[in-house]
């Protein structure tokens, strides 16, 4: 089986895992999660696999916007499973997922990268780092939207809809700030691997991406001091959670973009 085949078995999975958790969350449908980890599943094993025929061909390793993105998501919803096993993250499925989908979508149709010539260790492992860093922290942005949310029903006392299925908002911020504490260990690693085995870190293809990465840690470093200080938490959270994480987005794939499609 191809690649695009895999993609569109883990599309059609994604989508149907996304979809009954929305409906489970605004209480249409009885919530069911070991469905929907059952059909996260399925959909994870196809992404991954359709990942790998990507970006090992026979003409060497391709690492552009198209596989890296498909990589990125898939590693994003692989965390999000994961962790949803010891903590209550599945309804982050409604926003994780359909990203998912939406990056395999773009892999079958959009174009093809050049290969990429053999990796130092060094560099894998700051591309591995940099990518788990990632997706724990889109996860975190995703868990700040449902704070969002929740702190608005709860201010204008509304009991109905997302509200009766999550859990209580003090819960949802610990978790919150436990992504982001993680994601930013993570980080750490990856800008301290790049500074250590990138042989030109601030080259013209990585001054942005650096640049961006660093500001997005220390963005993620104030908010865990003024969360632990100040007692920062709600819609402030929120807000400084987003604003890191776009620029963690803006940062790579922005440059990718830049380079590949603009620049070409």
């Amino acid at each position: 089986m191809d690649a695009i085949a895999l993609a569109l078995i883990a599309i059609v999975f994604y989508g149907a895992a996304a979809t009954y958790q929305l409906l489970a969350l605004q209480s249409k449908a009885p919530s069911r999660p070991t469905l929907i980890r059952l059909l996260g599943g399925a959909a994870i094993l196809n992404h991954g696999l359709s990942v790998w025929l990507a970006m090992f061909q026979p003409d060497g390793l391709h690492l552009g916007l198209t596989e890296m993105g498909i990589l990125a998501t898939f590693m994003i919803s692989l965390m999000l499973l994961l962790s949803s096993l010891k903590k209550p993250v599945l309804n982050l499925a409604i926003g994780v997922f359909p990203m998912s989908m939406a990056a395999l979508t773009y892999a079958i149709w959009g174009p093809v990268s050049a290969p990429t010539n053999g990796l130092a260790p060094g560099l894998t492992l700051h591309i591995l780092t940099s990518l788990v860093a990632y997706s724990l922290l889109v996860i975190a942005a995703c868990q700040a939207l449902l704070v969002s949310i929740q702190n608005y029903q709860l201010k204008h006392k509304q009991t109905r809809g997302i509200i009766q299925v999550l859990p209580p908002l003090q819960t949802m911020e610990r978790l919150l700030f436990e992504l982001i504490c993680s994601g930013l260990i993570v980080l750490t690693i990856a800008i301290g691997s790049g500074f250590i085995f990138i042989e030109d870190l601030f080259a013209q293809h990585l001054a942005h991406k650096t640049l961006l990465s660093i500001m997005a840690w220390l963005v993620f470093a104030v908010l865990l001091a003024g969360h632990r200080w100040l007692g920062w938490r709600g819609m402030t959270a929120v807000r400084w959670t987003l604003g890191g994480a776009s620029l963690l987005v803006l940062g790579y794939f922005g440059s990718k973009i830049a380079l590949e499609l603009l620049l070409n």
